[in-house]
């Protein structure tokens, strides 16, 4: 999904290197989840039940709506 893409590459580009092992693990795993579970939990209209799964999810959402993104965000 390109609404996907538009949260993840810019987070996989400037804050996974960044990551500790844990987070960077759970980063990975996150990517192989259905796309419909990742809209929901980027889209904020649920959250994973798993708490690193939870916690990489509200690292993407909040780069995602911090000021780190603007310059990647679609015209």
């Amino acid at each position: 999904m390109w609404e996907l893409d538009l949260l993840l590459v810019p987070f996989l580009e400037q804050r996974y290197d960044s990551l500790d092992e844990a987070d960077q693990l759970a980063f990975r795993q996150l990517i192989d989840e259905e796309d419909q579970d990742l809209f929901m939990w980027l889209m904020r209209r649920d959250w994973p039940e798993d708490p690193d799964r939870r916690r990489i999810v509200q690292l993407i959402v909040e780069h995602a709506e911090s000021a780190d993104s603007i310059g990647h965000r679609p015209v």
